[in-house]
């Protein structure tokens, strides 16, 4: 094989490799001014820094990029296309890293959230609203599903952070106290409980309450549960395997009543009537929490969990 036909076959570094994004910056820099010495004084460099860095440029790529004169340079027709493609490389890299930039401190990427209260009303409507606004360049999934299902996809790390109700520990979870909301009870229209301000628990005595299997109608039955101690105190529960907005129709039907969460009640119905659940002490009430991995490290999540706690600090022990 003859010299020429061996050197065709070595394989030439690529420009990645051949070429520092710096020496496209100092040749794009040099055509913007038409000056090698402007271009220099623009950067804070000794000219003959820049003219020897371009010069390495067009050796490496074996292309002559300016047309050198006095009165300063001027880019070839191939340099034109060559600097074109190079202010492309440029804009790109940039955003590249202003984007990475932006993930590694929580403001980009995406957060995936598991929730089941409702998106009608309440605070964590207002808290993905007040989320969106303060990073909107983090592109926020959300995850309707049961605590079950809400569970175990935050064991597998297809959801980030559950919204959920209750105290109770998920497996291998952290936890974060967030807001409470206060139980309302969903009464058909023209009903007798509707002409006073609030219900009371020993109000319910007697009434068919609905009840959803879906969560939380579990949290609602132990609350009713520890209200009303006595069986005999107690309304008559059915439950549904039905979702709670088709509960509240078939407490407009006149099949009973039901309780639901304020949030719930942003869902309008027309022939309903919500009216707050109280006790001795005043209104019931629910709590929410956030739950989410300990070894989650994605930076939106430390942003989301952030605007969590300044939203909602832990009362001071």
């Amino acid at each position: 094989m003859d010299r020429d036909s061996k050197s065709r076959n070595v394989p030439r570094r690529s420009l990645t490799s051949a070429v520092d994004l710096v020496h496209l910056r100092y040749a794009v820099a040099a055509a913007d001014h038409g000056s090698f010495r402007q271009a220099a004084e623009a950067l804070l460099l000794p000219q003959t820094k820049l003219s020897r860095c371009v010069r390495q440029l067009e050796e490496r790529i074996e292309l002559i990029v300016f047309e050198r004169s006095s009165g300063g340079v001027r880019a070839t027709q191939a340099g034109r296309d060559f600097l074109r493609m190079a202010r492309s490389i440029l804009e790109q890299m940039d955003t590249l890293m202003a984007s990475a930039h932006s993930a590694g401190r929580g403001e980009a990427g995406r957060l995936a959230v598991g929730f089941y209260t409702s998106l009608s009303a309440g605070n964590l409507r207002a808290t993905l609203i007040d989320f969106a606004q303060q990073f909107p360049r983090i592109e926020v999934g959300m995850t309707e599903s049961s605590r079950t299902r809400l569970t175990t996809a935050l064991r597998n790390g297809a959801i980030d952070v559950a919204i959920v109700t209750g105290e109770t520990p998920l497996l291998d979870s952290k936890i974060m106290s967030l807001w409470s909301e206060r139980v309302v009870v969903v009464l058909p229209e023209g009903h007798p409980l509707a002409d006073g301000e609030a219900v009371y628990w020993t109000d319910l005595k007697g009434e068919t309450l609905l009840m959803s299997r879906h969560d939380p109608g579990p949290e609602i039955q132990e609350l009713l549960l520890t209200k009303l101690a006595s069986p005999g105190d107690r309304p008559k529960a059915v439950c549904h395997g039905a979702s709670w907005a088709n509960i509240k129709s078939l407490v407009g039907a006149g099949f009973g009543v039901s309780l639901v969460t304020e949030s719930d009640v942003g869902t309008s119905f027309p022939t309903l009537s919500y009216r707050e659940l109280r006790d001795g002490t005043g209104p019931s009430r629910i709590g929410y929490s956030a739950r989410w991995r300990a070894d989650n490290d994605n930076p939106a999540l430390a942003s989301f969990l952030k605007m969590l706690g300044d939203r909602y600090p832990s009362p001071a022990v």
